[in-house]
């Protein structure tokens, strides 16, 4: 179902404040009700507008190419938990962090790790909600969790995250990064603080500071979508700021495209077309940069 058939703008819109400001789900509703009509027709929206991770997989979790496990390693403040996936050929090969968005780390971005892994990489998928009990099952109690992060400790875990990567017994030592909406802003800062990082894809995420731009060595991939104010508010200054840098960048806009369009647990803002352009072209990067 493709949201223009079926949601208007402010719809959308209203979704997305509610992801990502703290909105609850009450006023949320109240809110959806004003504008679908009525409350039946809100809840009638609710199965559109949330995600649905039966349907999307594009992976299966038991793909016999692959070797899936749930993992724990040692972070500098505590215990860090992970999703890793990889091929099931022995060999050395790039890795790459898989960052999540502001659910945690649910099927939807266990699904694209065993997508990374099947494009011929290791991937791990760090539950940046690690340090107060792991992502939760409710994904409004998940959003809610990620004001309560320490912001330099959430940089420090995913920088622990990159060294277990880098310690597998089938690593080539060259490491890439990929993140969606929050966890495209925290590759962004990957970017910043950590040197050995080859490769860092952005999917509709905020930028960094500008004026740490200059530390970025990684090979830099932005992708953002044309319908989405709130990101795009600082493209042009972090491109400008990585041309002046000299850091080697390529940034890709989906005109028309809602903040999400990758994710196709979200029939609202999924675009099919965008997502798999965008896929390829991240997959193209890493293997330049990481074989």
């Amino acid at each position: 179902m493709k949201h223009d058939e079926t949601l208007s703008q402010p719809v959308i819109d209203l979704y997305d404040e509610y992801t990502h400001a703290p909105l609850d789900r009450r006023e949320f509703m109240r809110r959806l009700a004003v504008l679908a009509g009525s409350s039946a027709a809100a809840y009638a929206l609710l199965p559109v507008l949330e995600n649905n991770y039966a349907q999307a997989a594009l992976t299966q979790p038991d793909d016999k190419r692959l070797l899936t496990e749930n993992v724990v390693f040692n972070g500098k403040y505590g215990k860090l938990k992970a999703y890793m996936a990889r091929p099931a050929m022995a060999g050395k090969r790039g890795s790459v962090l898989v960052i999540h968005e502001n659910r945690g780390l649910n099927p939807h971005i266990q699904d694209v790790t065993r997508r990374v892994a099947l494009a011929g990489f290791n991937a791990m998928a760090l539950d940046f909600l690690s340090p107060l009990g792991g992502t939760p099952d409710n994904e409004d109690e998940a959003r809610a969790l990620f004001s309560k992060l320490d912001r330099a400790q959430t940089a420090e875990n995913g920088m622990a995250a990159l060294a277990e990567l880098n310690a597998h017994a089938e690593a080539n030592g060259r490491l890439g990064a990929v993140g969606f909406c929050w966890g495209g802003g925290m590759v962004n800062q990957m970017a910043v603080y950590a040197p050995d990082l080859n490769a860092a894809v952005c999917f509709y995420g905020v930028a960094p500071n500008t004026a740490l731009v200059p530390q970025i060595k990684a090979r830099v991939q932005l992708h953002y979508a044309g319908v989405d104010e709130r990101i795009n508010a600082g493209r042009s200054a972090y491109e400008a700021a990585l041309s002046s840098a000299g850091v080697r960048f390529e940034s890709f806009l989906y005109e028309g495209k809602q903040h999400a369009f990758h994710n196709d647990s979200n029939a609202a803002r999924y675009d099919k077309a965008s997502a798999e352009l965008a896929w390829s072209r991240t997959v193209n990067l890493f293997k330049k940069t990481l074989a």
